[in-house]
């Protein structure tokens, strides 16, 4: 007999189930009517306008899960309504444009530099019709989804490789959670090592353009007279060593999001250019005769005092304006503390992944020396100390004798291979293989080291990598 589990309600949250709502938009009435009626035997509840105003109008109320609108209309036209669609942070459902034969030069465009699900031709194919539909709504399905998700990990401490629950990065994720499903400009700001790439990224996978690129340019990493061509791109023969067209930082995050780090580096003549970027969204190459439309969405960072330097004269007070509707500011390491043991488990987890160890955790000791210390490189800073004491471990916890010398006034430890007692001795008979000599050697020196590669390739000499390709060739006999 099997026993029957009994799940709390509180756990369980089961989502209301209702009749999938579809929104079909034509000037034409036959048309209109013909489309709206064949989907409702199809199970769907339909509503339609008669163009884009109107069917802005209808959203608002009937929240469909798609929209299947033609393209050409009088007034507000299909492009308009799609463009204002993808802007509302509120309402994300599928599109499906209608065209007319000769019209899918503007269907396939609508596509993909709108943001369309896909396109249907005139007349329309039933079965075919039936089948992109479903998977459309399927696809706001699976943006809801997601959207609860997020919304429980956010509670959980977690959003995107942001983890922590002190109350500043609470009202960090409630910034990033407001600001993601929409178009707003937004400037992160921190001390250097908080994590403001992070916050950028995090911005990018809750948005509507998670499926587009995330491209970040470091403002103050490139010399001046190259920063303009990493941002806009060049045709060939702009200047001296560009022997081909080269697309810039803002056409290849296109449909995406371009992270501008250190953006108080930047040189005020090229802040003059991106502000009118900010204002057309449009680009011209250098040395180029004609612009470029681009759909992209700005996140600035900076660890500077942006204000100040615009009392000084050198940032544009009107950049500023655009950059910063909304301002995430990340808080130091040092102001929480209280985030440290959920840090250092999201970044150990990184660790073993990278470097193949097993660490289970730190120790409540050294958890409290991290207490203790003020962190000035932030949460970077945390990760070079756990990478360094990942590689000396190997496997177990985090000790104390891990640590870096003199570590928050701890006193100094012995490294930890002379804890491990004297090195044991290997007796070979003569007439052994070089090859038996070199697996045994290792498999001695492993059980010495306690199963940690990394110590055992440094006593012998060969690098992490080197040991690790020994053992593949040999197996398990080396374990044996």
């Amino acid at each position: 007999m099997i026993a029957s589990l009994e799940i709390p309600a509180s756990i369980v949250q089961v989502e209301p189930v209702t009749r999938r709502r579809v929104l079909v938009v034509d000037d034409e009435e036959n048309q209109r009517s013909a489309v709206s009626r064949m989907i409702e035997r199809w199970g769907y509840e339909v509503a339609t306008a008669a163009d884009g105003s109107e069917a802005l109008d209808r959203v608002r109320g009937f929240d469909p899960h798609a929209v299947v609108t033609d393209v050409i209309m009088p007034g507000t036209d299909g492009m308009e309504l799609i463009r204002r669609l993808k802007e509302d942070p509120v309402y994300s459902p599928s599109i499906i444009v209608l065209t007319a034969f000769g019209g899918m030069e503007t269907a396939v465009s609508t596509v993909h530099e709108l943001g369309a699900f896909w396109f249907v031709e005139k007349p329309i194919k039933p079965r075919a019709f039936r089948v992109l539909l479903e998977r459309a709504v399927a696809q706001r399905g699976l943006f809801e989804a997601k959207e609860r998700l997020e919304r429980q990990l956010s509670l959980q401490g977690v959003v995107g490789k942001l983890v922590g629950r002190s109350g500043a990065m609470r009202e960090v994720f409630f910034l990033i959670r407001q600001a993601a499903p929409t178009s707003a400009g937004i400037l992160v700001t921190g001390e250097s090592g908080t994590g403001k790439e992070l916050v950028a990224r995090a911005v990018h996978e809750l948005s509507r353009r998670c499926d587009g690129p995330f491209i970040a340019l470091n403002c103050a990493a490139l010399p001046e007279h190259l920063i303009e061509s990493e941002l806009f791109g060049h045709e060939k023969g702009a200047f001296t060593g560009a022997l081909a067209r080269r697309a810039g930082a803002f056409e290849l995050a296109h449909g995406g999001t371009l992270m501008l780090d250190e953006i108080g580096d930047m040189p005020l003549g090229l802040q003059a250019k991106l502000l009118r970027f900010l204002e057309d969204r449009r680009i011209r190459r250098l040395g180029g005769t004609h612009e470029v439309q681009v759909d992209v969405r700005v996140v600035a960072a900076t660890n500077r005092n942006l204000d100040e330097m615009i009392r000084k004269g050198e940032f544009r007070e009107d950049l500023l304006y655009r950059l910063r509707v909304l301002q995430v500011s990340l808080p130091p390491l040092r102001e929480r503390l209280a985030d440290l043991p959920e840090l250092c488990g999201a970044i150990l987890e990184g660790l073993n992944r990278t470097h193949g160890t097993s660490i289970a955790g730190v120790e409540t000791s050294v958890i409290q020396a991290f207490q203790r210390h003020r962190w000035p490189g932030n949460v970077r800073e945390l990760r070079n100390v756990l990478e360094r004491a990942v590689v000396l471990a190997g496997s177990g916890e985090i000790r104390l004798e891990h640590l870096p010398k003199g570590f928050a006034g701890l006193p100094a430890f012995e490294p930890a291979h002379r804890t491990l007692g004297p090195l044991p001795s290997v007796t070979l008979q003569v007439g052994t293989t070089l090859e038996q000599a070199e697996r045994e050697l290792i498999g001695i020196t492993l059980t010495h080291t306690k199963q940690n590669r990394t110590r055992a390739a440094e006593l012998l000499g060969v690098s992490a990598k080197t040991l690790y390709n020994k053992l593949r060739e040999y197996g398990s006999e080396v374990d044996e």
